[in-house]
């Protein structure tokens, strides 16, 4: 069976309808999908920080934990977060609560080795190892920022202090790490990590009604969740999941200096898009390069640049022409030819905009725009399988709704 299915992505677009701090005054809603999206995007500094001091990197516990923990939380949305942390010191209660969890995502699982991970995600002891404190340390920055947007609209709030206060002191706990240390004193990473998060404010198809408004941010991490299990699907190697799900995580990062130029606008000539493309680059090497550690930006442009290509680097040569999924599955499935799944990252692009059409006409907030959307993208993938991810089965699974 397959890594991902019909009821998993639904489950998982579930994200995109959790308002967080929903018992305070917000400028703009703040969505658990973005929130965990912005939390992602911060821990890949945090790790490679560490990798930098000589640290040994588990990407794939990072990946995986950073996925498992967003379903977790969208299960249990009604759960505030002070409530759900003296839970966690419970833990029999604790286990208690990821049994209801497991129960509750069992039946929507297909696949017996995304049920083993799940399954040793929740019931695992809890462990100090790096990887979860890059997560965990990414979490609560992520919080406190989005708490820094609270706290303009509640100048008053008599919980503003101690609510600070107890972000603060959490952040404190993990000024061991570089990159905490960097962002808190506010060196030029805190920019990036501002620039990133500022994509929870541009809304895709924004001049189409609809529900729910994902926005680029949101979009960026369910499209890198979903090339994970297309990674999966095709018995890729640590480092093309890697990739894979960081490619996923980026690919949009150029917006952040362009805003979200629609594709049919992209798409009216190839002069034009080749002029955005161009564009976008040269925005990113003005405001977005500066911003993040030289070491990094030539594996940000290998994510960000051609970003729906397939590709590998052969002494230090980007090779990218007539290279298909097969070529990376049977030749080149191995870390030192540093593989993406271009290919896949734009498959999970267009199924993540086709859930972001359906799922509104699905509850009956229905445009032309819409329904032509979702209705091409279902026909364009009818006949396709991306090595051995046989994507139009994941299509047919959803009711005509248009």
């Amino acid at each position: 069976m397959m890594f991902i299915n019909f009821s998993l992505l639904n489950e998982i677009f579930r994200g995109f309808y959790i308002q967080r701090w929903n018992d305070r005054i917000r400028p703009m809603d703040l969505i658990e999908m973005d929130k965990h999206a912005h939390k992602m995007m911060i821990a890949y500094c945090l790790g490679k920080y560490e990798e930098a001091d000589g640290k040994v990197i588990n990407w794939d516990i990072v990946i995986k934990h950073g996925i498992y923990e967003l379903i977790r939380r969208i299960i249990i949305s009604d759960i505030k977060s002070p409530i759900y942390a003296e839970v966690r010191k419970n833990k029999a209660v604790f286990k208690e609560l990821n049994n209801y969890i497991f129960k509750q995502l069992e039946p929507k699982i297909d696949n017996d080795v995304i049920t083993k991970e799940l399954r040793e995600f929740l019931f695992s002891e809890g462990s100090e190892v790096i990887e979860e404190q890059i997560l965990e340390a990414a979490h609560i920055y992520s919080s406190y920022w989005e708490f820094q947007i609270i706290r303009q609209s509640n100048p008053f709030g008599y919980q503003n202090i101690r609510l600070e206060t107890d972000l603060l002191n959490r952040i404190d706990n993990y000024k061991h790490l570089i990159g905490i240390q960097k962002i808190t004193n506010r060196h030029t990473i805190a920019n990036f990590i501002d620039l990133t998060g500022q994509l929870r404010f541009q809304l895709r198809w924004a001049q189409v009604p609809r529900t729910p408004q994902t926005s680029v941010l949101g979009h960026s991490l369910l499209v890198a969740i979903i090339s994970y299990f297309f990674s999966l699907e095709n018995g890729a190697c640590i480092k093309r999941i890697y990739n894979n799900f960081f490619g996923g995580l980026f690919h949009d990062l150029p917006e952040a200096v362009t805003r979200d130029i629609i594709s049919p606008i992209k798409r009216s000539s190839s002069e034009f898009d080749k002029l955005i493309k161009d564009l976008e680059m040269q925005l990113a090497e003005n405001e977005i390069f500066p911003l993040i550690e030289r070491e990094w930006i030539d594996e940000i442009k290998y994510f960000i640049i051609d970003e729906f290509e397939n590709k590998i680097l052969i002494d230090d040569k980007i090779i990218s022409e007539g290279l298909t999924t097969d070529d990376l599955n049977e030749k080149y499935n191995m870390p030192e030819f540093n593989p993406i799944d271009g290919v896949a990252i734009r498959a999970a692009d267009h199924l993540t905009a086709f859930l972001e059409a359906w799922s509104s006409c699905s509850v009956g907030i229905k445009t032309e725009e819409l329904v032509t959307a979702a209705q091409n993208i279902k026909d364009n993938y009818k006949d396709k399988k991306i090595g051995k991810v046989n994507i139009k089965n994941l299509y047919s699974n959803f009711r005509n709704v248009f």
